[in-house]
């Protein structure tokens, strides 16, 4: 061997050297080689894919301008596998001295040209016998043309290939992803990807500084959207010109979805040992002094915040999915009040596991999130919470702010059902009585359109539990209806027969009938989304509902079947016919009535396919309220103010009143 020759075998097998490599994935071999220009101290590495003319890959450059390859020593970095030079430099990636040989798992062959403030050389080695470098010294004008302008540096040039890269957008994401924490470190270095620079990912930043003595140390923290794929999440000490003396790992560096970096820069690390004594001679920056256990204190404390606020959004989020994916019951029959209580509790219960430990449901799939949340759900509300507690504080690693949470959350469950149920009985019992004092002692000059549609759309429970807020009109569909509706005939007039009194009469024709629409997105009964199209039709409060508005009913439901725009299989009609009374001459309604009464619905006259039909009455309505609600209402015994000195316009406005 000639003295320009320095040829060598690295002192691990081949079979040896791929094992390392067996769960590489082929690209990530421009990662390694890549941090190798990094470590050694370049300003800018840049990475070029040439490809033939068929669009596959014909060779990857790799070229830095850092100190070169030590040919005086290559040994230290060919000659060993696992043992690298590097291994004492906080700063350094590459501590295992084995990333160089990461080429063969996407090619066949690799020749490092490099030149060091020791020469210029040249070193092959072919991935079907890994362990054998064959290096040689060269003449510097014999040197690569990529480092003819550079100092020192290194040109990688990587040949037949047996992999694909990924596409140009995915391979700047996935180098993104892996350099990305390193950029924001080291914003004066760069990392180029056919001639792009690779940006910093999509990250949160939170500065702030901690004093410890009299020293000051600014303090970022980069919480990250997206893991870096070969960085765990570090604490790193940053000297007065930003170089990194230390780096350990976090103390939440298992959090779940939480993927930070902390750079921590002040003087008091210039003189840093990771052992022994510092260089200043006034006293120790070690990781055993009292600054540095000071430090970290405050760090952790920072971070911390920075962690409750990313689990904030994402257990929000995470609620948001869960919403979306149906997971939480619908309490479908439920009063809408009560119902939407149970949610929010069930969201504050489910969240609340969430951030006492957020891997605790990831891994279930919809249908067990299902089953758990609504166990959880019925457990709560149930006399069961304090094993609820015990099963939940035996399962999850909580600490004592979190087990504390979770008592309070499930104590207080029961008593916060009981109060929002109290609240809700005595307003709507409050309303009751108002309206009925409207009906009684207001009918004949009372509830024009405005005024009474306002108290329906803020009252829609008097309908039953089923019919939750109906919510803002949707225009085409309110349009359509309501001008299918105008087109039955008579549908406005008024006579004799519709007044229980001839002179009540006049009255009546003055006021006017209240017509509402809405379609709502909805569920079946078998769990299949429709549209819920509920109509409204309340008459005058100075007329009695008879056969002649029962017919108009029947007659708008045959206009609405035969309507093209409404004959879609998902639209399922409820049509409403609401007065003050039903006429005491009248005897169809009620014998329709009785003709449903197996179905267990009051007022409904028709159920036929995704059509039916209800006549109502204003009395009916309030006595339902009151009969269903009496046992409640009887052991709170609410107090009945009187309301004969309040006029028409008050009472109006109180129910009006959200």
């Amino acid at each position: 061997m000639s003295e320009m020759d320095f040829s060598g075998t690295t002192e691990i097998s081949d079979e040896g050297i791929k094992k390392h490599f067996k769960s590489l994935e082929p690209w990530e071999a421009l990662f390694e080689l890549a941090w190798n220009g990094l470590d050694a101290r370049a300003g800018t590495v840049s990475v070029d894919v040439v490809e033939n003319e068929i669009g596959g890959v014909e060779r990857v450059v790799v070229l830095d301008d850092g100190d070169g390859i030590d040919i005086e020593n290559v040994k230290d970095n060919f000659g060993k596998f696992n043992d690298s030079a590097k291994k004492e430099d906080a700063a350094q990636h590459g501590l295992h001295g084995r990333g160089r040989l990461a080429f063969h798992r996407l090619c066949h062959s690799a020749t490092w040209h490099t030149r060091s403030k020791n020469g210029d050389a040249e070193i092959h080695v072919s991935g079907s016998n890994i362990k054998k470098y064959n290096g040689k010294r060269i003449e510097r004008n014999a040197q690569h043309s990529r480092l003819s302008k550079v100092e020192t540096g290194t040109c990688v040039e990587l040949h037949n290939f047996h992999e694909n890269l990924p596409l140009p957008a995915k391979l700047q994401q996935v180098f993104s992803t892996e350099f990305g924490w390193f950029l924001a470190l080291n914003p004066q270095r760069h990392v180029l990807l056919n001639g792009t620079s690779v940006h910093v990912p999509s990250h949160e930043t939170v500065r702030r500084e901690i004093e410890v003595g009299k020293f000051v140390f600014d303090v970022t923290t980069i919480r990250w959207d997206e893991r870096p794929s070969s960085e765990k999440s570090y604490i790193y000490l940053l000297d007065s010109d930003g170089t990194t003396r230390h780096k350990q790992l976090s103390s939440f560096n298992l959090k779940a979805n939480f993927f930070t970096s902390i750079y921590v820069k002040s003087a008091w690390a210039d003189g840093f040992e990771s052992e022994g004594k510092s260089l200043f001679s006034e006293g120790n920056t070690t990781t055993d002094s009292d600054e540095w256990r000071k430090l970290t204190k405050g760090v952790n404390e920072l971070v911390q915040e920075v962690y409750d606020e990313f689990l904030r959004k994402y257990v929000n989020a995470e609620i948001s999915k869960y919403v979306d994916e149906g997971i939480f019951p619908s309490y479908t029959g439920m009063e809408a009040s009560y119902a939407e209580w149970r949610t929010e509790n069930a969201k504050s219960l489910v969240r609340m596991i969430y951030m006492a430990d957020p891997t605790v449901m990831n891994s279930l799939n919809k249908k067990q999130k299902k089953i758990i949340v609504r166990l959880l759900d019925r457990i709560a509300v149930s006399n069961e919470n304090d094993a609820l507690f015990e099963i939940l504080n035996g399962v999850l690693d909580l600490d004592d702010l979190s087990v504390r949470r979770l008592s309070n959350q499930l104590k207080y469950t029961q008593l916060e059902n009981i109060i929002s149920t109290i609240e809700v009985l005595q307003q709507r019992q409050t309303a009751v009585h108002k309206l009925r004092e409207l009906m009684n002692s207001h009918y004949q000059s009372v509830l024009e359109t405005p005024d009474l549609q306002q108290i329906i759309e803020n009252n829609t429970w008097l309908f039953g539990s089923r019919y939750e807020t109906i919510g803002a009109e949707e225009d085409t569909f309110t349009r359509i209806a309501k001008n299918l509706r105008d087109t039955v005939p008579t549908i406005n007039a008024v006579d004799s027969d519709d007044v229980e009194e001839a002179a009540t009469l006049p009255g009546a024709t003055k006021q006017t009938d209240l017509f509402l629409a809405r379609k709502i997105p909805t569920f079946d009964s078998f769990g299949k989304q429709i549209y819920r199209c509920i109509v409204v039709e309340i008459k005058r409060p100075g007329i009695s509902l008879n056969l002649k508005h029962l017919q108009q009913l029947d007659g708008y439901a045959n206009i609405i079947k035969k309507h093209p725009e409404f004959s879609s299989e998902h639209m399922h009609f409820e049509l409403i016919l609401l007065g003050r009374k039903i006429s005491g001459a009248d005897m169809e309604i009620a014998s329709r009535m009785r003709g449903q009464i197996a179905k267990g619905e009051m007022g409904l006259v028709s159920d036929d396919e995704r059509m039916k039909r209800y006549v109502l009455n204003w009395y009916t309505l309030l006595d339902g309220f009151e009969l269903s609600n009496g046992h409640i209402l009887q052991q709170l015994k609410l107090r009945r103010d009187d309301l004969s000195a309040l006029t028409k316009d008050e009472l109006v406005a109180d129910l009006q009143t959200s």
